[in-house]
């Protein structure tokens, strides 16, 4: 029995493109799946086809520990005992320079739906009411380069270095996944490598002020306005200057604002440390000149500025730090 993805028994969480009822398709890291089935086999499809470069999942079944996989046509659970199950799928990592934005789409996750096996059917999927947050930020929140190279004693290095990422890059481990899971928010995710507000990134993804409203090229953003909308960037504006990004970081809020009336923004400094005073001031005024309350928290100095790209135990740091004052935002 083939349940397209589509059905009830089947929820997906990010930046999904859902235009064509028979895939979705998600560029965004930190973008995943859950769907529920009775008995003890199912089998998540993919159109795997356009995947170039590796591309890594992470596999849950009921909650429980996280496996890694790389994409394929079918992805096998199998539960110890029959029952009702919950699986869940989430895009972990692959290759910054992958096409991600532009078509043909070889970095992407192309979910087509579940297969089941007699006697397993679909399950009722319980409804997901926590709060939502959208992470809005580049390689840092995608979780570029949380872990070391992976190469070592297995195969030889590969001088292109995008082909290690699947191993190294983990949105999981990132502050922003951490910090979500703290407060019980339901996470959304976009964050694209060496994207600022002043500059496009990898892969010609465009800078965040023209990408924000799309899942990639031509592909509108579709889900309801997120409670909490946190903005990372300025790692990769510095080369701008600082008045360039406070003009386009406030034409960005501009942006957020009007599609989103209703969330709460924040707005956090870029870890290099760059800008952070400029930043807390220019948002002090955007919000005297427009009567609103975005809010400001300055992460410049919770992590040495080398790397650029914090370790697993950057990120921790950093999600130590931002938890109990995102608490304070959302009760």
């Amino acid at each position: 029995m083939f349940i397209p993805y589509t059905h009830e028994s089947i929820r997906l969480t990010g930046r999904w493109d859902t235009r064509d009822p028979k895939v979705a398709v998600a560029t965004a890291t930190g973008s995943y799946i859950e769907f529920a089935f009775r008995g003890t086999t199912a089998l998540a499809r993919f159109d795997a086809e356009a995947n170039i470069f590796p591309l890594h999942l992470w596999m849950q079944l009921d909650g429980g520990a996280l496996c890694e996989a790389p994409i394929d046509y079918a992805l096998r659970f199998v539960a110890k005992e029959g029952g009702e199950h919950i699986a869940r799928i989430i895009f972990k990592g692959g290759s910054e320079a992958s096409d991600r934005w532009f078509p043909p789409l070889h970095g992407r996750v192309a979910f087509l739906g579940v297969q089941l096996t007699a006697p397993s059917e679909p399950a009722p999927l319980p409804p997901d009411v926590r709060k939502t947050i959208e992470f809005v930020g580049d390689s840092i929140t995608e979780g570029v380069l949380i872990d070391v190279d992976y190469h070592e004693g297995f195969r030889a290095f590969s001088p292109v270095d995008q082909l290690n990422r699947a191993l190294q890059d983990d949105v999981c481990a990132t502050y922003a996944w951490l910090t979500a899971e703290a407060l019980n928010l339901r996470p959304y995710f976009m964050g694209y490598g060496a994207v600022g507000v002043t500059r496009a990134g990898q892969s010609g993804v465009p800078a965040v002020g023209e990408s924000y409203p799309y899942n990639f090229e031509g592909s509108p953003v579709t889900y309801p306005s997120c409670d909490y909308i946190l903005i990372n960037h300025g790692a990769n504006d510095r080369g701008k200057g600082v008045e360039a990004y406070l003009s386009k970081y406030a034409e960005l809020l501009d942006l957020i604002r009007a599609r989103n009336p209703k969330s709460t923004v924040i707005a956090l400094s870029a870890f290099c440390g760059f800008a952070q005073t400029e930043l807390g001031e220019m948002i002090a005024a955007y919000n005297a000149k427009n009567g609103c309350n975005v809010r400001f928290i300055n992460g410049g100095n919770w992590v040495p500025p080398e790397p650029l790209h914090p370790l697993r135990d950057g990120h921790r740091v950093i999600a130590d730090r931002l938890t109990p004052l995102l608490r304070e935002i959302v009760g």
